[in-house]
Parts: structure tokens; sequence; C-alpha cells
């Protein structure tokens, strides 16, 4: 496993990290048992993966909780649990609201806490910029639960530059946590900059929700209502065409390398230089090997030239 030295957080980090929005089985892919999801975190653990990223509303506290069942009995001070508060999802409307006042941050690491069978919890984001409340008020309660012990390190996830310039003037912050792919490079600008002042980056969605695994060569039927229809704009029709061009210059380099091309897609992101780790879901052991084994070779200087130039000419960098 490759790793990543965080500079404001001053810990190293593994260069894959766990991703656990999929496991919230109403979403994705159909049902996945507690059992099955224990299974694959740990075996992420096991082969040299140091960080679990999880969030409350994923799953309705469901995600949180397999993470903290999933850690107990190994070593604590080895593994760096990542989580988000802010965002809530209204269970009477099915929508979602941001609140990231005072004191309802306070409660949320409160519950976070509980759910993940821990005192205390490594990265905590700021899921969602909370439009109502000034981010002096947040930082205000990051800061008193960093004095408190609760957290180590401060986050913000989905942010932009000016949120965070802001967020700067009142405590350090050390890590962000944009989307980040081929066909998702606009935050890109961001993550240089913060490349330049310390903070670190945990990309999401570097597999594109699954098309730059190679798995969808059509456009899938999906309900309307699903979410990877309006979060991976790589499966909109309009798109789709353009993605499945890429992946025929990605199909090459993996049959190169022998390799799956979600490999090729990993290697891609995690080789960018303003790129620290990139969370990644797993939905089974199968599918952990087949991740970490990722890390058994790197892209040549030439194909990570090929890729970027194939990007440019598809415009799928201005997605």
């Amino acid at each position: 496993m490759r790793m990543t030295h965080f500079k404001n957080a001053n810990v190293d980090v593994s260069q894959l990290a766990v991703g656990t929005w999929g496991l919230d089985s109403l979403r994705w892919n159909g049902p996945m048992s507690e059992e099955e999801a224990i299974a694959a975190i740990r075996a992420m653990i096991q082969g040299g993966v140091n960080l679990i990223d999880t969030a409350p509303n994923y799953g309705n506290h469901s995600s949180e909780q397999i993470v903290g069942k999933a850690i107990q009995g190994l070593n604590r001070s080895e593994i760096y649990i990542s989580t988000k508060f802010g965002t809530h999802n209204d269970l009477f409307t099915g929508g979602v609201f941001r609140d990231a006042r005072f004191g309802t941050v306070m409660e949320e690491m409160a519950s976070s806490l509980r759910n993940l069978q821990t005192d205390y919890v490594d990265f905590y984001f700021l899921h969602w910029p909370d439009t109502h409340t000034p981010i002096a008020e947040t930082m205000c309660a990051l800061n008193f639960l960093k004095q408190q012990g609760k957290i180590r390190y401060i986050g913000l996830s989905n942010c932009d530059q000016t949120l965070l310039e802001e967020a700067m003037k009142y405590g350090q912050v050390d890590v962000i946590q944009p989307p980040f792919s081929m066909i998702d490079q606009r935050s890109k600008a961001l993550m240089q900059w913060c490349a330049q002042h310390g903070i670190d980056t945990m990309t999401y969605g570097s597999l594109s929700g699954g098309i730059l695994t190679g798995r969808f060569r059509e456009v899938p039927d999906w309900p309307a209502n699903d979410v990877r229809l309006s979060f991976y704009k790589g499966f909109r029709p309009e798109f789709f065409p353009r993605v499945m061009e890429l992946m025929t210059t990605l199909d090459e380099i993996a049959q190169t390398h022998q390799v799956p091309v979600s490999q090729v897609a990993i290697n891609w992101s995690t080789q960018k230089d303003f790129v620290s780790t990139a969370l990644v879901g797993v939905r089974s052991v199968r599918h952990v090997a087949e991740n970490l084994n990722t890390f058994a070779w790197q892209l040549s200087a030439a194909e990570m030239q090929k890729i970027d130039a194939e990007i440019t000419r598809l415009g799928l960098d201005q997605l």
C-alpha cells in the first residue's frame, strides 16, 4: 500500500481509503448483509488501508454503526476514522436539510461516537455548506471538540475556496473532501490550491458510481430517482457516449497490464500529486482484493498523459 503524509494533520494515510456511502443498500445495487460489509472493511484494513470514511446520513446511521462494529477488536490507534456532520435526512418528507449550528454539532458528535463505539474521531467534516449558519460558529464548535479531544483534525467537504478561506480565519483546516475522477474535475483548481497550503484531500467518487470500472457498456435501466443518475453525470445519455470513448483507451491500458479497468482509474487518481487519498466503496471481499492489487503497479508518465489527452479531447474534464 502506498502512503501519503498529511501535512497539516502530520499523519501518514494510505492512498486508498474505505468509502461507505455504498453501504446504504436502499440506494445502491440491492441489499448487502452487515456481515458482508464488516468482512469487506476488515479485509481493506488487513490489506494496509488505514482510513475509513463514513457519515451519519449514510443509511440513517447504519453506515456509522457498521464501521463501529468493524473496528472492534482492532488497534484503534492504527485506524483513522472520518465522519461528518451538518446534513440530515428528513424522514417525514424524504428530503435533506443542513444544520451546522454549535449545538447541533455537539449533538451529532455525541451520536457519532455512540454509533462508532469510540471516544474520538480522527477527521471530522462539515458535510455540505450550511448557508444559514456563519462558518465562524461552525469552526467554534469544531475547535471546542478538538480541545475536548473528541476530534483530532478538521475538514470541509463539498466546499469552495471562498468558504475554505473564511473557515481558515477561525482555525486550522487540515483536509477537504471533494469529488474527483477522470470525468469529474470540477474541484481540481481547489485541490491544487489546497496542496500549496498544506491542506490534504480525500477524494470521493473515484470510480464515478462504477462507470469507470468498465461494468457499464450501455446506459443502465435505472429508475428515474436513482441517485447515481443525478450525482454522476457520466450516466446521463448526453455524456455516456463520450465516456464510452474514453473507456476504449482505458481498456487498452488495462489489457497491457493485464488488470481490471478499475485499477487504471484508481491509479490515475492517486498518482495525481494533489490527491492525498481516494475513497473507494467496497461491497465484497472479492472487490477488496481487486482494489488493493491496484498498488502492485503504476501507470507510466506516457500512459497518464495519454489518458489526460483523451479526457481533454472528449471534453470530459468540463462536465
